[in-house]
């Protein structure tokens, strides 16, 4: 039976969960260095380990309200093979809950209505017994506007 690895994040009440293959580190949050121009959703630059990663506010790249970040909220870093290269990325969260092992077959495809984002957004999801985890579809939750604006705000702050 295959399985599939998880991080689970919280926004909110709202269970999320992104494959470990694309998550290299997870951090605490530290306020990004700021850059101009960018997407409202884009909050500017991290440094890890010695690099300019973009990060996004997910909550706000999901249409959600933006909060006060606290000491639960986490930075995760993202390698995510996009057009045939691999793009870095940090993705600020809630809260990191745990790693989660889930059966493929457990996996539902996203629901067309009765979801509050996108449905293309979402890879499918996930029933537990007080909800669903969503498995997002990092491919299609970064825009092709997106992948072109992050390596472009890295190389500003070079």
């Amino acid at each position: 039976m295959a399985e599939t690895q998880l991080v689970t994040l919280a926004l909110g009440a709202e269970t999320f969960a992104i494959p470990v293959a694309y998550v290299r580190e997870i951090l605490d949050y530290t306020a990004p260095f700021a850059i101009p121009e960018g997407p409202a959703y884009l909050l500017g630059l991290t440094d890890v380990r010695g690099r300019a990663t973009p990060t996004l506010d997910l909550r706000l790249k999901l249409g959600l309200a933006a909060v006060e970040p606290t000491l639960a909220t986490r930075v995760l870093v993202l390698d995510v093979p996009v057009d045939g290269r691999i793009l870095s990325l940090g993705l600020v969260a809630d809260r990191v809950l745990e790693v989660i092992s889930v059966a493929d077959e457990a996996v539902e495809p996203a629901p067309e209505i009765g979801v509050r984002w996108r449905s293309d957004y979402i890879h499918g999801v996930v029933r537990r017994d007080d909800g669903f985890i969503i498995i997002f579809d990092l491919q299609h939750l970064l825009t092709s506007q997106d992948v072109a604006a992050l390596p472009a705000a890295a190389d500003q702050a070079a």
